[in-house]
């Protein structure tokens, strides 16, 4: 009797450890807490950006940065609120003024009414940031500003050219998917969500590999998208995606579900030795993400330096 032992090359074995230890040093998460209307419960979120070079210039995507951008106008339509609400006396109208107010502020139970957000080991002060959003696709270029030391390593390499990228290529994307951070609290006090110096501070990265399925173009025949078999996940979204060199061909931007038609409706099986019926409908998530060379044109246009190889 002969036995085979078919075993991959030692290369196969590491596949992406060498380029999930470069891309991490410049892959960040971006972390965020936010609030509803009439909730003491405190919602953590998460997003990605990554380093293009050491000037403190980064990428993600631009949902990501209109989401952090929504938090100013949402704490301060929800300071108002308040004031305007500690101006109402305590009298039989009471009750009608609140709900004129929360009209007035447009506050429904489920409304989101306060959102922070922080970056995490970018930079070693931030006094604010500055940002371009891309006016067709969902990218972004965000820069830092008033620095004095950055807290990345190395910073994103593109290839010069990505005729490379085809059908059957596997690549991996890097991020933050699982909030798992607990520094922050709401104090009930002042009505007001806190970032903390007790609890975790970080979540742990997330890697996630695919084959690239097909490319995404627009209606004047740009490729401006890479799909991918496998689902960027939630809090991915900004994050990079490489090869096995660690050599970025795009970011993760959007995942989308396609109906596969293998629907099961009412079929009975046998679950812990009971029958049931179930309906279940199935779908494929693929992940979409931005292309290496729309990257490097909106770079290029706002003349933000990169390195290509």
């Amino acid at each position: 009797m002969f036995i085979l032992h078919f075993l991959p090359k030692p290369k196969l074995f590491k596949m992406f450890v060498d380029a999930i230890s470069k891309v991490s040093g410049f892959t960040r998460a971006i972390h965020s807490i936010s609030r509803n209307y009439k909730s003491q419960k405190i919602i953590p979120g998460a997003a990605t950006l990554f380093f293009v070079n050491e000037h403190g210039y980064a990428i993600t995507c631009k949902h990501v940065v209109q989401w952090i951008s929504s938090g100013t106008p949402l704490n301060n339509n929800y300071k108002a609120f308040k004031q305007d609400c500690s101006r109402v006396p305590r009298d039989g109208k009471y009750k009608q003024t609140l709900k004129n107010l929360e009209v007035k502020y447009k506050l429904l139970e489920n409304s989101t009414i306060q959102m922070k957000s922080t970056f995490i080991d970018c930079i070693d002060k931030i006094s604010g940031f500055t940002y371009h959003l891309h006016p067709e696709y969902d990218l972004a270029i965000i820069k830092f500003n008033d620095f004095s030391k950055t807290l990345y390593h190395g910073h994103a390499v593109f290839p010069k050219n990505a005729d490379s990228i085809n059908q059957g290529k596997f690549l991996c994307r890097l991020g933050f998917p699982f909030p798992e951070f607990s520094n922050f609290k709401l104090n009930l006090e002042s009505d007001d969500i806190e970032w903390t110096s007790d609890g975790v501070k970080s979540s742990p990265r997330f890697p996630i590999d695919g084959m690239v399925t097909r490319f995404l173009g627009d209606k004047k025949g740009v490729k401006h998208g890479i799909e991918m078999s496998t689902p960027g996940l939630r809090g991915q979204s900004g994050g990079p995606l490489f090869d096995e060199n660690g050599i970025v061909y795009g970011m993760q931007s959007r995942t989308k579900h396609l109906h596969l038609g293998f629907d099961i409706e009412d079929k009975e099986i046998i679950s812990k030795g009971k029958s049931k019926k179930i309906n279940d409908y199935s779908f494929i998530h693929l992940g979409e993400c931005i292309h290496v060379n729309i990257i490097k044109e909106f770079l290029t246009l706002h003349k933000v330096k990169f390195t290509e190889q």
